[in-house]
């Protein structure tokens, strides 16, 4: 049951017991960190991307749904901000839909062409966005709520480069629908802010990064503990794909790669910025190379937990916030009361 304190649009829409969405972690949201999620109270989604045709999402979900239980969790499509040949994304979400499953997080691209598909099968949208304009647009579209990921978070913050409280106020003046916000979101005094300024929930991504139930190697997990938030760095804007990642070898590569010349182009970065480079950190915990996708509350990364204690000392720092509001509440009642 949802704590009246936590009871926004994002828990009764989800039915988690926290208004807490946990950051897509591409190759590492799998059926077992997704389910931890789902156990602690929060909402996680598997990343369909993260396998190779549809039979292995459809083991994955299976995986998932017996570890889960009767506790929520979605699935994750991302597309690519430019159709692609042979992309199949319509059949992804059909899948989706005919394994029953009644979360959809997208992100990427407009999710406009494939909303008759996950609202034919009563499906909720929520659509990820790197600032507010593109949430008026996936709005007025008719996805169900939205999550705006500002500037410090890792992965990709888009070309605006917004800060999450920027997001937030701005959110507040122009959605009507539920938004949620992330972007170094790694504190439980940080969900009580957002839901102070409008928000119905946040999205936390790299915090989680450490959990136990994370499918890599502890010396990746360890190297994040370390680092802290000024580790982190932008690249790939030359490519209009501005990525927030873990300062390395690679990425001193790839700026200078880009300042050398700005027209680069994608495919003179791939030899460096491929996906199977960063899944070798993951493998090996070797974190020198490769573009591993951090924001900047690295700085709130203080030890590998189980996901459940890292959940449980948000909530904990959550209530701790609260009580810090409840004498400024009980002046504000005491002043009414004198002057009415």
């Amino acid at each position: 049951m949802t704590d009246p304190v936590f009871d926004t649009a994002v828990t009764r829409a989800f039915g988690c017991r926290l208004p807490i969405v946990a950051g897509g972690l591409m190759w590492l949201s799998d059926a077992s960190y997704v389910a931890a999620g789902a156990r602690a109270g929060i909402m996680s989604f598997i990343t369909a991307a993260s396998f190779p045709d549809p039979a292995a999402l459809r083991a994955e979900i299976a995986k998932c749904r017996g570890l889960s239980g009767d506790r929520p969790f979605g699935v994750n499509v991302s597309m690519l901000p430019k159709l692609v040949e042979g992309e199949n994304i319509a059949d992804i979400f059909r899948l989706i839909a005919d394994e029953g499953i009644r979360f959809v997080e997208t992100s990427g691209r407009n999710p406009e062409a494939f909303m008759p598909i996950l609202k034919q099968a009563g499906i909720t949208v929520l659509h990820k966005v790197p600032s507010v304009r593109y949430a008026v647009k996936a709005q007025a579209v008719g996805v169900d709520m939205v999550s705006i990921v500002g500037a410090e978070c890792g992965g990709h913050p888009g070309l605006d480069l917004i800060g999450s409280m920027v997001n937030q106020a701005l959110a507040e003046r122009d959605l009507d629908i539920p938004f949620l916000i992330g972007g170094g979101i790694g504190t439980g005094s940080q969900i009580i802010a957002a839901l102070a300024c409008g928000a119905s929930g946040v999205v936390i991504g790299t915090r989680f990064l450490v959990a136990e139930e994370v499918t890599a190697h502890d010396g990746y997990k360890q190297a994040l503990v370390v680092a802290s938030e000024r580790d982190t760095t932008l690249t790939m804007s030359s490519v209009r794909n501005t990525v927030r990642t873990l300062c390395n070898e690679t990425t001193e590569i790839v700026k200078q790669l880009e300042a050398d010349d700005p027209n680069i182009g994608i495919a003179a970065l791939m030899p460096h910025v491929s996906g199977a480079i960063g899944r070798k950190a993951y493998e090996t915990g070797d974190v020198s190379r490769g573009m591993l996708s951090a924001g900047q509350s690295l700085g709130l990364t203080d030890r590998i937990a189980p996901l459940a204690d890292i959940v449980a000392q948000l909530e904990q720092e959550a209530r701790t916030a609260l009580s810090r509001l409840r004498p400024h509440q009980t002046a504000t009642q005491h002043a009414e009361a004198i002057t009415s």
